[in-house]
This record gives structure tokens, sequence and C-alpha cells, in this order.
């Protein structure tokens, strides 16, 4: 890689401060204040341009004690503040960001959901050597699209400790959706614990952060609800696993502070409107490990874009966003009152809060918090092993089962998409054709939507679950969004059929806490993924695990095949639930090396990992 680029500063950190102006930096970011458009009331309408210093953005990175949650915490951060300040692009304009690493590490920046060259992806180790202590690295790129957007890390666990921030692009031609204010908000989870002492507990006890395992008081309400006979066949089929069935997140409130623009729900980070006006929220998920279901009590919210790109409006009452995603919303508050913005943890165990206010200071109830869900409730179903459906199975290791403990299991009642959960790798072709895959799997009345042996483009995969929102969500309490609501404003450009399938199975042991893609850890593959440049592909992810896995491609959009058409959204990040299978179409037109992996930091930390090479 070329090193011209590269800008050494043989100054003491001491010095490097003193000349804070130069590198763009603020009076008030020297001292470490919050980020303007974090801090309450500051620069938080739709004129707001956060930093944009003419051709050029200058960031200081730098390690430094914040506050966060009423503590002094050792965080990074960008300019002073943590999580980082607020970046503003224009769409076809040229990009000139000047980092300077202060640290006395390496480290980097990747700019989240940008179609840009490869060079300037920021990923130490796949496109670039990352940014050495006393160096300036400046990215150059073109800005060839708009929307809501964000950039972190991607070097260690700095993303954990605050190195992320929003980039918002403004468009270059009118958007299709009006507005008067918006508002960003960034979610993170902040844990005061060193990040590798979270991954060793992992390493050591899957559960470590599981405060919320069932009790002896769970069992006899199961007993009531379904009988003992059931309650305990389940129990042991858990036990069997060495799962729980509330393993729902690796880390949980018990050690994360689930922040809204770096404020704890106590802080109560505030955005202003006026009655009547209509104001974008633009979410973001910048946590490193967990997933929301954010909502607004009081007020419908209508979705306009996800991960940048717009879509069809959609109105709903709340939405999961998975980590790294990003959505758009349009709410139009009406009366003179404050709403809480409510944004609770996948798992139930915390969540993060601001508050949308006609003035300073107001506040409005914090609505009533939901119970954990039962895993072996909703993936299990209600047939099959005497009323659980062996989807829940997929996050077993089957390689250690005799031949005993497979022909005692009863496969009769399983969908084709629950046994698309489990290990088949060793079965014979004759057992494979002795399988009844039953009317859900890829049988001769789904074959009529083949063309050429495959699927015709944006038909929905047999196995996926567009229509579901997720665990934890009751869909008749509330319209909640869902996959299948995701319709493109336009058609993408290139409407040619795939030329080939890839199909990668997500992969992991949760007792030895190893993630991966099809069994192997990034550390144990023999080299990248290859795609031919300009080639039309169709990939497919297959979850054999009891985890949701948000898998992010760099570089290139996938095109969710979500059933609708030739208007399928564009998405740079996949949320896959347990035991589903998703499908997404490719145009690999962007040459070079490329990260894609689970987004999930402890999740690729632990190798669910790989790079993608376009040539």
């Amino acid at each position: 890689m070329s090193r011209s680029t590269i800008i050494r500063h043989p100054l003491s950190r001491r010095q490097v401060l003193k000349g804070s102006a130069a590198l763009g930096l603020g009076s008030a970011a020297a001292l470490g204040m919050s980020p303007a458009w974090a801090t309450p009331w500051g620069r938080s309408n739709v004129y707001s341009k956060g930093v944009e210093e003419g051709p050029e953005i200058a960031l200081a990175i730098r390690r430094e004690n914040l506050p966060i949650d009423g503590k002094t915490a050792s965080a990074f951060s960008i300019n002073g503040t943590s999580p980082g300040p607020l970046l503003r692009l224009k769409e076809g304009q040229d990009a000139v960001l000047r980092v300077t690493n202060l640290l006395d590490e390496p480290t980097s920046i990747h700019w989240h959901g940008l179609i840009l060259p490869a060079g300037m992806d920021g990923v130490p180790g796949v496109s670039f050597a990352g940014i050495e202590p006393g160096e300036t690295f400046t990215y150059r790129f073109p800005v060839r699209q708009n929307g809501t957007y964000w950039y972190h890390s991607h070097s260690g666990m700095q993303e954990q400790l605050g190195h992320a921030g929003p980039l918002i692009i403004d468009a270059a031609e009118r958007e299709p959706f009006r507005y008067d204010r918006e508002h960003v908000l960034l979610l993170t989870d902040w844990t005061f614990e060193d990040p590798m002492a979270v991954f060793r507990n992992l390493k050591t006890m899957e559960g470590y952060y599981n405060f919320q395992e069932r009790t002896v008081a769970d069992f006899f309400a199961d007993v009531r609800q379904n009988g003992l006979s059931q309650t305990a066949e389940m129990r042991s089929m858990w036990a069997k696993m060495r799962m729980s069935s509330r393993d729902i997140a690796d880390v949980t409130g018990s050690t994360y502070t689930y922040l809204l623009n770096g404020h704890s729900p106590e802080e109560n980070w505030s955005a202003l409107f006026k009655p009547g006006e209509r104001v974008r929220l633009r979410v973001i998920n910048g946590s490193a490990m967990s997933y929301f279901d954010v909502r607004i009590p009081g007020l419908k919210m209508t979705v306009v874009a996800a991960d940048g790109q717009p879509v069809q409006p959609v109105p709903v009452d709340e939405f999961r966003i998975g980590v790294a995603e990003t959505y758009d919303v349009l709410v139009s508050p009406e009366d003179d009152q404050a709403y809480t913005i409510f944004a609770e943890s996948m798992d139930r165990s915390g969540y993060a809060r601001a508050t949308l206010a006609p003035r300073e200071g107001m506040q409005a109830e914090i609505p009533e918090r939901r119970q954990i869900a039962d895993r072996g409730m909703e993936a299990m179903g209600a047939h099959g092993m005497g009323g659980m459906d062996h989807g829940d199975m997929e996050g077993m290791d089957h390689s250690n089962m005799s031949d005993s403990d497979m022909e005692g299991m009863d496969h009769s009642n399983m969908s084709d998409s629950d046994m698309e959960g489990m290990d088949h790798s060793n079965m014979s072709d004759s057992e494979m054709e002795d399988m009844d895959h039953g009317s859900g799997g890829m049988d001769k009345e789904n074959a009529k939507t083949r063309e050429n042996g495959m699927l015709v483009a944006g038909e929905a995969q047999p196995g996926s679950q567009y229509d579901q929102a997720g665990i934890g969500i009751d869909p008749d309490e509330r319209r909640v969004l869902v996959y299948r609501d995701l319709k493109a404003f336009t058609p993408w450009p290139d409407r040619r059929e795939p030329g080939r399938e890839l199909e990668l199975h997500l992969t992991g042991n949760m007792e030895r806490y190893m993630w991966s893609f099809d069994g192997q850890k990034f550390s144990e593959v023999d080299g990248p993924i290859h795609f031919e440049k300009d080639e039309r592909l169709r990939l497919i992810l297959v979850n054999d695990t009891m985890m949701e896995h948000p898998i992010h491609l760099h570089g290139m959009w996938m095109e969710l095949e979500n059933g609708q058409g030739e208007l399928i959204p564009r998405k740079h990040t996949l949320n896959v639930k347990p035991g589903e299978r998703v499908s997404a179409l490719i145009t690999a037109d962007a040459e070079g090396s490329w990260a894609f992996h689970c987004h999930l930091l402890y999740h690729m930390d632990a190798g669910m990992f790989r790079v993608v090479q376009v040539s």
C-alpha cells in the first residue's frame, strides 16, 4: 500500500495538544466536553452541520478520562468527545478527512456503509495498514451516496470504548420526503470493564453476563401452562445443549450502560420540536453487542430510510434495530407535551432513552418494561418433539452425538427451515434423499420459483423469517417493522439475474465461545472468498446458531430478497435470526479486498470474519 497519505508527527502528546488548533480542534473539544450535537439543545436541528470545515475535516484520536454516566471513564475520544463528533458530508463532493493518531497503539476509522475505494475503507490488514501512533492518515474518496451512516474503529476493541460517531451525508438532489427539523440518535453500549476482560469472561462461561436465568418459580409456571411432561422435556433438551433458553444477548445490562448520544437514561438527553413540525430522527445502532427495540409512546413513526437508503414509507409503532443498522423515521408531534424516545435492549436487561419535547427541562413517563422472552417458547414453536420444534436445535454441535442419539430424535414433523439449522455435512446422499422435508422446504412445489436452478431474483428464500420481528416482540401489541415491509423507492439499476449462488453458514459453539463461517474461524481459513469483478451473484446466509447475527459486507450493497420483486431494499448490514435463511443479490463492482463479518464485536473477534476479494 502506498504510504503517501501518511504524515508522521514526532511530537509528544502534550505538544500535539498545544497544536490542537492546527488539527481543527476547538477549545471545547480540547477540554473534553461532550460533542455539541449530543448535548441537550445543542446543534440538534436541521440547520446543524456538525463538523464541516471547508474542503477538509481534521480528526484527532486519543485516550482520556471523560465523564460517562456520572463516573470518570477512560475512553477513546475523537476531537475530545466520546462518542465522536457528528460529521456531515455532501453527496457529489470529495471527502478529505485527516485522522491523527495520538494514542500509544495503532488505530483506524471505517466509514460504515460508504461505497468507496478499498484503500479508504479503513480495515487494518485487509486494504490498508492502519494508523500508527504519531501518524496522520488522510482519507480521500468521492461521496457517491446520501443518508444516515456512522464511523468506528476497526482496530481491536476500540469501538467498545467509545471510538465511534455519526456520519450524515446530505443529498445533492431533493429527497423523497419532507421534514422541518432533524435529530441524530446514536445508540451505544458502554462497560466500565476492560473489553478484553469481557471477552475472557465469555470464553470462560458463555452465560457469564446473563443474570436473568430461569428459576424454580419459572419452572412451576411452565408446568401450569404446558404440563409437567412437556416442561421436563424442554428443560432436558436445553440441558443437553448446555445452553439456556434465555441466552438472548451475550453481554447484558449487568455490565452495560446503554447510552443515547453518549448520555445514560438518568441524564436524559433531550431534543426540541415545535408542535406541528415534522421531525426526522436518524437512528444509528453504534453499539458493540446490543440490539434495541425503539418506540415513542404516543407517537406513530414512519420509516423512510434503512441503512441510509430511502424506502417507501412504513407507519410503525416500534422497530428493532440490529447492531450497525440505521433507520430514519419521521414523527409529527401535534401536542405541547414531552415524549419519551425509548430504546429497550432485546434481552430486556436495560434501556437507553431520550426526551422529545417542545421546551427545555420537560420529561415524559418511561414505559413499563417488558419481561425477557424464552428462546424455547419462540423458536421451538408448538410442534414436534412433544410440542417443541427442532428449530432450536440449530445451536447444537452434533459432532459429538452418537448414532443412537440421532436415531432417538423424531424428525417427522420438522419443516425444512427446522432442518436447515442442522449440520448435515456428514450425511450420505442416500440419507439426504430419504429425508422427508415436508411442504416447508425446497420441494417440487417451491421449485417452480426457480430458473436455471436458482430462485427468481427478488423472491424470498424458503426458510426466511422476513415477516417476523424477532424474539420478545408481540406483533399483536403494536405495529412493528419487519424486513418484509422494506420496499425501495426505485429499482436498483442492475436488473440481471444472478449468475451463481454462494451459500455460507453462520456457525458457533456457545460453550467455548467460538464463532465462524462454515465451521471455520478466520484464523483457520485458507484464503479469501472470491467474487468476479462486475458479476451478479446471490449470497445465501444460513444461521445454524441460537443467536442473532448482524452480517456486514464492506464496499458493496446487499439487496435483500424480501419478496418485493424489483423493489427489494439495499442494505449494508443484514440481521439473520436463529435458524433463518436469508438471501441477497450483490453486484461485485468494487475491486479490491473487503471485510465481511458479524458486527457483534466479540463474535467478530472470536472468528466470524472473512475477506472478500473482488478481482
